[in-house]
């Protein structure tokens, strides 16, 4: 499963390239633990503001977080942090 959500994250960071949106890229073998890294804190990325701005919430790492393909991967502390995160940027499901 973790090789699925890291395939889907560099696919959704490529999409939003094509959008003129600049994520910070990620290594395949980091993808994880920057994944837990950024779910963490309370700091918005620049990259999730942006999609936000491009009404593009679905390419984000938090929507890929609370994805049920991918739910088993992340604690439900990382997974509530994704989803308020969406909601409070009015990310619609």
């Amino acid at each position: 499963m973790e090789q699925k959500f890291i395939a889907a994250w560099a696919a959704s960071r490529e999409k939003a390239a094509k959008l003129g949106i600049r994520m910070r890229p990620v290594e395949a073998d980091d993808a994880m633990k920057a994944a837990h890294r950024a779910l963490s804190g309370n700091r918005i990325s620049d990259g999730f503001n942006q999609l936000a701005d491009k009404r593009r919430l679905d390419l984000s790492l938090e929507a890929l977080v609370v994805d049920k393909r991918f739910t088993g991967l992340f604690s439900d502390e990382e997974a509530n942090n994704a989803l308020m995160r969406l909601l409070d940027a009015g990310y619609r499901f």
